[in-house]
């Protein structure tokens, strides 16, 4: 399964969403997902893939969930390359 795949189901579970409504230029506000869930999003996938997201990958008005699943590959490759 893919990285996008994974944070897809994630933010789908958490926003209580299809997962066919997640799309990688949707942000998480424009999914209905208020800050204080957005906080567990962001917990849940750092516990799925065992990574900490920097605090400039986690933008929940502005940044995509493409540019999330690109912040999850980037600690990934980090973790890999450890």
């Amino acid at each position: 399964m893919s990285t996008q795949q994974e944070v897809f189901e994630i933010i789908s579970k958490q926003a209580k969403i299809e997962i066919d409504a997640v799309k990688p230029e949707s942000t998480l506000k424009d999914l209905g997902v208020a800050s204080l869930d957005a906080i567990e999003v962001i917990f849940d996938i750092e516990e799925h893939f065992n990574i900490n997201l920097p605090n400039e990958d986690t933008d929940f008005d502005t940044g995509t969930v493409g540019q999330l699943v690109e912040a999850v590959d980037r600690q990934l490759a980090l973790k890999t390359a450890q």
